[in-house]
């Protein structure tokens, strides 16, 4: 894994788990749908991202977002590396098998590319 993403992954969970502690519910969705499409090819990283939504879905007592965040987490496990809707934030109020664009910054750190 490139330092950089590698970096922006650690950066994302740390953030979430920051949020999640305050319980800024909105703030830590937004670091995790970051950590998600970073990690989308990486089973466990991936998976972790769903669990940790789960926790917070938990937590915002949004039972939705905690039964959608169920089967994503095995299908994280299974089929991280076989076939993933790249960009696809991970919530569970959109669609498990939906692309969804990719902001730039996000793209660079896949491509490997450095950010200036």
């Amino acid at each position: 894994m490139k330092d950089a993403l590698h970096s922006a992954i650690d950066e994302a969970f740390e953030q979430a788990g920051h949020s999640m502690r305050k319980q800024q519910s909105d703030d830590a969705f937004r670091w995790l749908e970051r950590a998600h499409i970073l990690t989308q090819t990486r089973p466990y990283l991936h998976a972790k991202s769903h669990w940790m939504m789960l926790q917070l879905g938990w937590q915002a007592r949004d039972y939705r977002e905690v039964a959608g965040q169920l089967p994503r987490i095995v299908a994280a496990l299974l089929f991280s590396r076989i076939w993933v809707p790249a960009g696809n934030t991970g919530r569970a109020r959109v669609s498990a098998f939906a692309p969804m664009p990719i902001a730039d910054e996000l793209q660079q750190l896949l491509d490997g590319k450095s950010l200036r």
